[in-house]
């Protein structure tokens, strides 16, 4: 007999050990046997919860989002006008939190897997809708017209900027948030 109230715990043991293994690896080069094995349940099981590896994969990575999206609203009960709920935004993704080993390994693997993926693409596309849709809102009172303008050059500097600190690429002495906010400082004193 399956012991009763299980199935969410081992759901979530399995996204973790697919997110850890990702990271392990560094690339989707895994099987649903070495997830299983990390989260400590038989391959069958995570058969079926799942089904396959690539809805494990969506899974994890529907995880990630759920996670950023909370770190958002976590910063955004902090923001007390359009401005600095623009600045939330901005600092929920770009600080330590969203810069955590398995996080940074994930995320680009799946920027990659988004390419061949239609699921994968269809969820950073959400992402995408959600980050723009967030950012237009905190700008329109403050920069009007131009707010979708700004919003897709924020958009655009907060995924970029991820991928070069994720890569250690960005200079130390850099900031990735603050090169953020000196843009849409200075995008604000045009329309001023």
């Amino acid at each position: 007999m399956p012991k009763v109230g299980m199935e969410p715990i081992r759901r979530k043991s399995l996204v973790e050990a697919a997110i850890s293994a990702i990271h392990a690896r560094g690339s989707l080069d895994i099987t649903i046997r070495d997830i299983a094995l990390r989260a400590g349940v038989s391959q069958g099981l995570a058969h079926h919860y799942f089904g396959s590896k690539d809805a494990l994969i969506a899974s994890a990575m529907r995880h990630l989002l759920t996670e950023y999206g909370r770190q958002v609203r976590r910063e955004m009960k902090k923001a007390h006008d359009p401005r600095s709920r623009v600045s939330a935004i901005i600092h929920a993704s770009l600080g330590s939190e969203q810069f955590r080993p398995e996080t940074v390994s994930v995320w680009l693997v799946f920027y990659v897997h988004a390419q061949e993926s239609d699921e994968a693409h269809a969820l950073l596309s959400v992402y995408s809708r959600r980050l723009r849709s967030n950012l237009v809102h905190g700008l329109v009172p403050l920069a009007g017209e131009r707010a979708h303008r700004i919003a897709e050059g924020i958009a655009s500097l907060i995924d970029g900027l991820y991928i070069r600190k994720a890569l250690g690429s960005l200079a130390g002495e850099i900031r990735a948030e603050q090169l953020v906010e000196d843009y849409v400082d200075r995008e604000l004193e045009v329309r001023g």
